[in-house]
């Protein structure tokens, strides 16, 4: 079951949280995993976890929202059975309080990174006759979330290129789906909570994790499990669909 041996995986943003979460789990079932990252370093430190386990991966310095970069690394990989596009950030703020150079840098890294590894890697999935991909969404693209206006934005466009794949290139037997996690504890949420409430960080890691109603947020296993499952054979019968993994956020909220 859910065995990745002699597939070819690309996870974006694989050198921390749920990148990371995700490399190490596909390279455990058998996967040859490439890490592109922004941070070579985080990522060849990935790279040395799975292979001090026995699994095979590399690792590649990349800046998503950079097509020239990315075209580079896609031809170098040259096949691709699974892409995971994960590379993103965050930002806090009302449509009247982001900034124009916000709004752009959410836009580049979230919609056009993800853009441009879909462009790279198609081609290289019609040409084997067959693909798989897993998109990062966010419960940000199907309920209102406070303060959080050029993310949900990016994520909603994120669902949206989600189904337009999954469409157009079904008959080219690949398969597309996302993924709409709800609050999941990283050390970028960490990082995030203490860049934007210095003073308050215990008091808004409570407030965030009780948000969902299971009381608690989600870890990066968790939904590293799930895209496993999506991204393998077993789930074959699956394309054009987003699959909430809240803490029962979106239907129990209310």
């Amino acid at each position: 079951m859910l065995d990745l041996k002699g597939k070819t995986a690309v996870v974006t943003g694989g050198g921390s949280g749920i990148g990371k979460a995700v490399a190490t789990v596909f390279a455990r079932q058998g996967a040859a995993v490439h890490i592109i990252e922004l941070n070579l370093e985080n990522g060849q430190h990935v790279v040395d976890e799975i292979e001090a386990a026995g699994g095979i991966a590399y690792a590649h310095a990349c800046d998503v929202s950079n097509q020239q970069q990315v075209s580079a690394v896609f031809d170098h990989i040259q096949t691709i059975d699974i892409l995971v596009n994960n590379a993103g950030v965050a930002h806090v703020g009302k449509a009247d309080t982001t900034s124009e150079e916000d709004f752009v840098r959410l836009f580049n890294i979230n919609v056009k990174g993800v853009y441009n590894c879909l462009h790279a890697a198609l081609p290289l999935m019609k040409s084997s006759g067959k693909g798989t991909i897993l998109n990062m969404s966010s419960i940000g693209a199907v309920v209102g979330i406070a303060d959080r206006f050029a993310y949900s934005m990016t994520k909603g466009a994120v669902h949206g290129m989600t189904l337009s794949v999954a469409r157009d290139y079904i008959h080219d037997g690949i398969r597309c789906n996302s993924i709409s996690p709800a609050r999941v504890h990283t050390p970028f949420v960490d990082g995030f909570i203490a860049k934007n409430y210095p003073g308050k960080e215990a008091e808004m890691f409570d407030k965030l994790s009780k948000s969902q109603p299971i009381g608690r947020m989600g870890t990066p296993e968790e939904i590293a499990n799930l895209i496993l499952y999506l991204c393998s054979d077993e789930a074959s019968f699956i394309t054009g669909c987003d699959y909430p993994i809240d803490g029962g956020f979106i239907k129990l909220n209310n």
